[in-house]
C-alpha cells in the first residue's frame, strides 16, 4: 500500500455495515471508483489471503436487508445457511408460571413466499462479503484510521501505521465507541440499561418449524430464534450482575437455568458453543454527519435488541447513504458535499429515533413488575392480535420495506 493515495470513499470499519456499504458504493459508483475499507482485522488473513470472522452470533436479517444482499450479489453465498422465520410468538409471563399463553403471534411472510426475516450466522455474512470485496477491487487496508482532517475538496486520513491517504467521503462504520465520531466532536445521547444479553447457540431434539419465540420475562426478553437444523440462537436478557453470575456457573447448572426459560416444547437441549454476554444500552449520535463524514450503523445508533433491529437499522443506513452518494455522482456533484450528507441524515434520522424510542419504551414497559401493568400489557397485545391490518403494518415496518424505502431495500440495483 503506497502512501498518499486518494480514494473516492474510505470506510473505517470492516464489519457487516462497512462491508455492505463498500459493496453498495461499488455497485452505485461503478468499476472506476476507488473504494477502501480500513480495519486492523484485515491484517490476519487465513491461508486463502482473507481474514476469517470469529463472531459466533447470528442475526435476524429482515426482508428489506435480505433484498439489499440479493441486489449486491451477497445472498447467494449465504442462502444455504439462512433459516427463514416462518412464524413468531410473543408471551408475557413470570419465570415460575406453569403456562405461558401466547398473546401475540405473527405470520412470517411480508408477502406470499417472502419470509419476514432469516436467521444468518454473522461469520458467514462477514466472510462472504470480505471475499466479494476483494474480487470487486475494493482495497482492504489492514490498519485503523488514527485521525483525519477535512478539507474543501477531500479529507486527509492518517492511518495507524503512519501513512496518509485522501478521501472524498469518509464513512465511520467503527462501532458504538466510534473513534471517528469522537474526533469529529459529535456528541451522543444515551444511557445504559443495566442489562446484558447472553448469546449462545442451542441444539434441541425436535424441529422448530421455523418458529421464533420471545418470552417477555420480568428480567428481560428471552428469544429463541431458529437456525438451520435442530438449532436455535438464544438472546437471553438479564440484569448485568445476574448475567455474570449465570456465565460463571458450571455448564450443567447453566443448562438447568436455560431449560427453565426454554421450556420442553423442543425436547432435550444442548449448549453448542461458548455463551457470551454483551452489555445493553441506548445511544444516539447528536448528528449523523460531519464535514465529509457520515456515521453509519452502531457509530450512529445503538438500540435494545428487544425487536432484533440492530443490524437491520445499520443496513438501512447503508442503503440510504449509498443511494444519496450514487445519485450525486450521476449528477456530477461532490459525493462528500454537505447537500449529499444532509440528504442521508434527513432520510435516516427520524426512522432511527422512532425505532430507538419504540425499543426503549418496550423494554421499560415489560420491565415493570406489576400485575396491574401486566394486565394492561396483555390486553394491549390481545387487541393487536385481533387487528390483522395493524399487525401487517408492524411487520412491513420492522422488515424495512414500509414507507419511502431506499432502492436496495426494495431489491433494486442502484
Amino acid at each position: 500500500m503506497g502512501q498518499r493515495q486518494t480514494y473516492d470513499a474510505v470506510i473505517a470499519g470492516g464489519g457487516l455495515a462497512g462491508l455492505s456499504l463498500a459493496l453498495a458504493l461499488r455497485q452505485g459508483l461503478g468499476a472506476g471508483a476507488r473504494i477502501a475499507i480500513a480495519d486492523p482485522a484485515f491484517a490476519a488473513p487465513a491461508a486463502d489471503g482473507l481474514p476469517r470472522s470469529a463472531d459466533m452470533r447470528a442475526s435476524a436479517i429482515a426482508a428489506g436487508a435480505r433484498r439489499l444482499f440479493e441486489a449486491l450479489g451477497v445472498w447467494e453465498h449465504v442462502a444455504a445457511e439462512a433459516e427463514p422465520i416462518l412464524a413468531m410468538e410473543i408471551t408475557d409471563s413470570k419465570l415460575g408460571d406453569a403456562a405461558r399463553p401466547v398473546f401475540l403471534s405473527f405470520d412470517g411472510e411480508v408477502r406470499p413466499g417472502e419470509p419476514f426475516a432469516h436467521m444468518v450466522p454473522n461469520a458467514r455474512l462477514q466472510d462472504a462479503m470480505t471475499a466479494l470485496a476483494r474480487t470487486r477491487d475494493i482495497a482492504l487496508l489492514p490498519t485503523p484510521v488514527a485521525g483525519f482532517a477535512a478539507g474543501p475538496a477531500r479529507t486527509t486520513l492518517t492511518l495507524a501505521g503512519g501513512g496518509e491517504i485522501g478521501a472524498g467521503l469518509l464513512a465511520a462504520c467503527d462501532g458504538a465507541r466510534s473513534k471517528l465520531r469522537a474526533l469529529a466532536g459529535i456528541g451522543v445521547v444515551g444511557w445504559p440499561y443495566g442489562q446484558s444479553a447472553i448469546v449462545m447457540t442451542v441444539g434441541h431434539e425436535r424441529p422448530h418449524g421455523g418458529k421464533a419465540i420471545e418470552h417477555f420475562l420480568p428480567a428481560g426478553p428471552f428469544a429463541m430464534l431458529p437456525l438451520t437444523g435442530n438449532r436455535c440462537s438464544i438472546v437471553w436478557t438479564e440484569a448485568s450482575d445476574t448475567a455474570a453470575r449465570l456465565l460463571a456457573l458450571p455448564r450443567i447448572l447453566l443448562k438447568d437455568e436455560l431449560e427453565r426459560r426454554f421450556g420442553l416444547e423442543l425436547g432435550e437441549i444442548e449448549i453448542l458453543d461458548e455463551p457470551k454476554a454483551f452489555p445493553l444500552g441506548f445511544q444516539m449520535a447528536r448528528a449523523f454527519i460531519g464535514e465529509r463524514l457520515a456515521l453509519v450503523g452502531d457509530a450512529a445508533h445503538t438500540i435494545h435488541p428487544i425487536a432484533g433491529q440492530g443490524i437491520n437499522m445499520g443496513l438501512r443506513d447503508v442503503a440510504a447513504l449509498a443511494e444519496a452518494v450514487t445519485d450525486a455522482a450521476r449528477l456530477g456533484l461532490d459525493i462528500g458535499g454537505p447537500d449529499v450528507l444532509e440528504r442521508y441524515q434527513r432520510w435516516r434520522r427520524f426512522d432511527t429515533l422512532a425505532m430507538g424510542a419504540a425499543t426503549d419504551g418496550l423494554n421499560r414497559l415489560f420491565g415493570i413488575r406489576s400485575d396491574a401493568v401486566r394486565l394492561v400489557r396483555d390486553v394491549g397485545l390481545g387487541l393487536v392480535e385481533r387487528m390483522p391490518a395493524l399487525k401487517s403494518f408492524f411487520i412491513r415496518d420492522a422488515a424495512g420495506i414500509g414507507g419511502q424505502a431506499p432502492k436496495l431495500l426494495r431489491g433494486e440495483a442502484l
